[in-house]
């Protein structure tokens, strides 16, 4: 293996490494942050699936809700364990996208964030207003997961278990859409992306393959959504409100959605900013405000910008002069 295509690798193993110790090293409180780290870098990765192809979504974190609180009625009313929600989870909110697809994709830029906006308030007033989703208090007490294998008891309650266990499956999502956007799939998203007319011209459907995106994106985003649910215990409708969207988009912008690792970065480093101006609430909207100016007028690239140099520098300068392959692959 190249050191090229060792790096990354290297890359991975060397955080999920570091990410391990955070148990060991720091108190429940911090564990628990990191868990909700691991699970808004999920929301992110997901996020930016839709951005490959050019589109930005406020419907996203109501997808994410559409998988809490699917996991939350099957667990509570149901008895569901936790290893059957994840998927239903993921499940629902990949046909709720499914469903949301075929009026919002006949639009595009503006108007499919108009549409998605509007969209993502219809469903948030069917939370408060139905009591079957517990109205505007929505739905509490939860249980953490509980696993018996042959006698080995792990409470998922304790923080630290939970944390290994949200590492765990954000790992292998992440993995999952690594290979994802590495594959031809991924490529037509970009080639949608940046050429549409070009990509229609040799016969790719941008559309179909703009609401695939869309779905598979949700199918993540549920996976997130089941997470927080079981990691706070509760669920509201305003926990994914505008705000909770707005942020999400702020975060991809100052993170970077040109590489997978820039969303990562943004929301690593944004979440500790956010958590740092946890006593300054008031404050919080005009930071950010300031900070997405700042980046947009002297990074626009986000901050992966200042990371991609240093990252082509140590693969050497063949990838950094290569042509985009997605695009020749895709004209080919």
């Amino acid at each position: 293996m190249t050191f090229a295509k060792a790096l990354p690798v290297t890359s991975a193993t060397l955080a999920i490494a570091l990410a391990a110790l955070i148990p060991t090293v720091f108190g429940d409180y911090y564990t628990s942050f990191c868990t909700e780290i691991a699970i808004t870098v999920l929301m992110l990765s997901s996020y930016r699936i839709i951005v490959l192809t050019g589109e930005w979504s406020f419907a996203h974190v109501v997808l994410q809700g559409v998988g809490a609180y699917t996991a939350a009625i099957l667990a509570k009313g149901y008895g569901w364990p936790f290893p059957l929600t994840l998927p239903a989870g993921a499940l629902m909110a990949a046909t709720v996208a499914a469903v949301l697809s075929y009026p919002l994709l006949r639009m595009k830029g503006f108007y499919f964030l108009m549409g998605s906006f509007g969209a993502a308030e219809a469903i948030r007033l069917l939370w408060r207003k139905i009591p079957f989703f517990g109205g505007t208090r929505g739905l509490s007490n939860i249980r953490p997961p509980y696993l018996d294998l042959a006698g080995i008891e792990i409470d998922f309650g304790d923080p630290g278990n939970f944390f290994y266990l949200t590492l765990a499956i954000v790992v292998c999502c992440l993995f999952l859409m690594w290979r994802i956007e590495s594959a031809r799939i991924g490529r037509i998203w970009r080639a949608v992306n940046q050429q549409d007319v070009l990509a229609q011209s040799v016969g790719i459907d941008s559309r179909s393959y703009r609401r695939l995106a869309f779905v598979v994106a949700a199918g993540f985003a549920g996976v997130a959504g089941v997470l927080l649910a079981y990691a706070f215990g509760s669920i509201t409708p305003n926990r994914f409100n505008l705000n909770f969207a707005l942020y999400l988009m702020i975060w991809s912008i100052v993170g970077g959605t040109r590489t997978f690792y820039g969303v990562v970065l943004g929301g690593i480093i944004l979440l500790g900013f956010d958590e740092a101006l946890r006593f300054a609430e008031e404050l919080r909207p005009g930071v950010y405000g300031l900070l997405l100016i700042g980046v947009m007028l002297f990074c626009p690239q986000g901050l992966e910008r200042i990371f991609v140099p240093l990252v082509e520098r140590l693969r050497g300068p063949v990838s950094s002069a290569s042509p985009d392959p997605s695009v020749t692959e895709t004209q080919q």
